[in-house]
């Protein structure tokens, strides 16, 4: 049995009560039981909140992740989101715990990532969570073996409490700002991380017959809900060329393999090497609260 990290501020996603630790099972004050997986995560998804009978990235979407992210051909991306996050987490005190989720973690590169480069687990008042929708993303997180918790959850029902996350990533994720806004502290923050216009141009414009450049989409609530812009950067880079192998794991773990018609797909799979430009933007919102 894998070792599992319980996070201060998890909730019960039933009744949002703060869950405690008992022997290899999370409980809340109701009764509301949550097994620990062999493998060292938690599902806390509800069953209302599941889109189909295995929602998120399958297994094999998540696996190419894992051997692409492990290949360091997108590592500028998280030298990048490392930087930020070293430019936007308050400075600890010795009373008060400082929260960090990622909402949408995949696999847990990014995290795990994070909190290696950026010493933070190394720290005992920093606490690591996350969560993801895909129970498979969850079990290859694990794998890190990092004192991170890594929960099954959905970014529209955070199972952390109200008031108690000082900064959430979103990495190429769904975003939903309205339950950001209820979890976040006064003053926390949001790092959100989206493909630019030129993003992955050259193997789109091989699957599709007609490639649309389109501009990260505007936050049109965030205003509304309490958030204000505080940086917005754009990084771009080219990763080292593309093997064939490595081709078809970016094909599987994108959206892109279910968009493109049949004849890109097999334009695609006869390639053998392929140069890449890769374009992302990040932006930073800060929670001020509403009203």
């Amino acid at each position: 049995m894998a070792q599992f990290t319980l996070a201060a501020h998890l909730t019960c996603p039933l009744d949002k009560q703060l869950l405690t630790l008992q022997n290899r099972s999370l409980q809340c004050p109701s009764g509301h039981s949550f097994d620990i997986a062999k493998q060292g995560y938690v599902n806390l998804l509800p069953v209302q909140k599941k889109n189909s009978k295995d929602p998120g990235d399958s297994k094999e979407m998540i696996q190419a992740r894992q051997r692409f992210l492990q290949s360091g051909l997108y590592q500028p991306i998280s030298d990048e989101l490392n930087q930020l996050v070293k430019t936007h987490l308050p400075s600890p005190s010795n009373d008060s715990l400082i929260s960090i989720v990622d909402a949408g973690c995949g696999e847990g590169y990014y995290l795990s990532r994070l909190a290696t480069e950026n010493q933070l687990i190394e720290a005992d008042n920093i606490e690591l969570i996350g969560v993801d929708i895909s129970k498979w993303g969850a079990q290859a997180a694990t794998k890190y073996q990092l004192p991170i918790t890594w929960v099954v959850g959905t970014n529209a029902q955070l199972p952390v409490a109200e008031n108690s996350v000082d900064l959430i990533i979103c990495m190429f994720g769904f975003y939903e700002l309205e339950w950001f806004a209820k979890v976040l502290k006064p003053n926390g923050k949001v790092i959100l991380a989206e493909a630019g216009p030129e993003h992955l141009i050259e193997l789109r414009e091989i699957i599709y017959p007609e490639v649309r450049r389109r501009d990260v989409p505007a936050l049109k609530t965030a205003d509304e809900l309490g958030f204000t812009s505080r940086q917005q950067n754009q990084i771009n880079f080219a990763p080292k060329t593309l093997n064939q192998a490595q081709i078809q794991d970016l094909l599987v773990m994108t959206p892109h393999l279910y968009r493109a018609s049949y004849e890109g797909k097999q334009a695609a799979q006869a390639l053998t090497k392929l140069d890449l430009s890769a374009q992302v933007v990040f932006r930073v919102l800060q929670y001020k609260g509403q009203g």
